[in-house]
């Protein structure tokens, strides 16, 4: 496998179909949404995602969901641990933050890719670790290109959580979702880091086929089967290390716009691609 060579773009187009696609915990769950009324998905939840798309093709990951785990690790710390190698190095007074972060690279993809801290405190084994990985792959906050109208519903619960006699008082709650939205996100991949971390271009064809079936498996109550998908991924690839155009020109080469005054789906969006001379673009359908 050869380290990336040159430098990748990439931007992807989604809808949202009455489903909360990232709530925000300091404002009641409700969807992120910025002050211009644009909706928001934060890229530590998008990488969440790829990181679970990635770990549903069989790649390792370090950085797992308690209700995805495929080991019996109870913690980040006790997943390093799990490494020989990386023992070894837990347990050593001298040990290598270079050669730490070497191994973790090339253990866990999303290490290699997103990058890692790596901050545990010492213990009567051996000393602490603080070792810092800058990973290649970057990804923007996902902005819808519409305001977003937002539906609050009441819910209750009409049961009893503990035995008893008398049927307790309905509990109440809320829930909220987006009506419908077209997001989109950018992204890229730097040559420097990856030849820092290891990063592969066979690692870049899976970020990328993650990306085209980006919601797949990620069903909850809040994004019912169905209400989010990836319409379009557009993937340029540089012909060189450090770039033919810098990411900002490249992203902006995309334009995804409503052509009605309230949008209700992706048809009522153009999207409009234009050309970079001598830059190479694949544009992908969502699967």
């Amino acid at each position: 496998m050869t380290t990336l060579d040159h430098k990748i773009d990439f931007a992807v187009v989604l809808s949202v179909t009455k489903a909360n696609p990232n709530g925000d915990p300091l404002n009641g769950n409700r969807p992120r949404q910025n002050y211009d009324g644009l909706g928001e998905i934060s890229d530590v939840a998008l990488k969440r995602k790829i990181r679970n798309r990635l770990q549903d093709m069989g790649e390792s990951i370090f950085v797992q969901s308690n209700d995805r785990k495929t080991d019996a690790y109870g913690s980040l710390r006790e997943r390093a641990e799990g490494n020989a190698e990386l023992e070894k190095i837990f347990k050593s007074k001298n040990g290598s933050s270079e050669e730490f972060a070497a191994i973790a690279c090339q253990e866990w993809m999303d290490v290699r890719s997103f990058g890692q801290v790596f901050a545990f405190k010492s213990d009567t084994k051996g000393s602490g670790v603080s070792v810092g990985v800058r990973g290649p792959v970057s990804i923007h906050t996902a902005t819808s290109k519409s305001p977003i109208d937002i539906t609050s519903l009441q819910i209750t619960k009409s049961v009893n959580s503990e035995p008893g006699k008398e049927r307790g008082s309905d509990t109440m709650g809320m829930k909220h979702r987006v009506d419908f939205g077209v997001y989109v996100f950018y992204g890229s991949i730097n040559t420097q880091l990856a030849e820092k971390t290891g990063f592969t271009n066979e690692d870049a064809a899976k970020i990328r086929e993650a990306l085209q079936s980006l919601f797949e498996n990620d069903v909850s109550s809040a994004r019912p089967d169905g209400s989010m998908e990836v319409h379009k991924v557009y993937w340029w690839e540089h012909s060189s290390r450090l770039g033919q155009y810098s990411s900002a020109k490249v992203h902006r080469s995309l334009e995804v716009k409503a052509t009605v005054d309230e949008p209700k789906s992706i048809e009522h969006y153009a999207i409009e691609l234009y050309q970079l001379e001598g830059l190479k673009v694949e544009e992908l359908n969502g699967l």
